[in-house]
């Protein structure tokens, strides 16, 4: 069984027992979250619109960090203008436990 949730404008196709990066929540590790913006169900047959109305996904907040450093480089040819800046994503890593549909 699978589900595709909404979550920081992003969608996710998820199961029980996964593990997904969703943009940073303001929860602690350990903390419960549940994701009631849901699009759909799959396993045997698909679900959506209004049978999954009140469908949720429960998940857990494993951790809460910074993605990998991304360089940004500007740069124009023949005026001698460039700018180098970094950066991190924050991000909050869910594991998935289960699916209420």
């Amino acid at each position: 069984m699978y589900a595709i949730i909404a979550t920081g404008g992003k969608q996710y196709k998820v199961s029980e027992g996964d593990i997904v990066r969703v943009e940073k929540l303001g929860k602690e590790a350990g903390e419960a979250v549940v994701f009631d913006n849901v699009l759909a169900i799959g396993g045997e047959g698909l679900k959506v619109g209004e049978d999954v109305k009140a469908a949720t996904v429960e998940g857990e907040v494993v951790e809460n960090a910074r993605a990998k450093k991304v360089i940004v480089y500007h740069y124009k040819p023949k005026t001698g203008y460039h700018k180098k800046n970094g950066h991190r994503q924050s991000y909050t890593a869910v594991k998935i436990t289960k699916i209420n549909g």
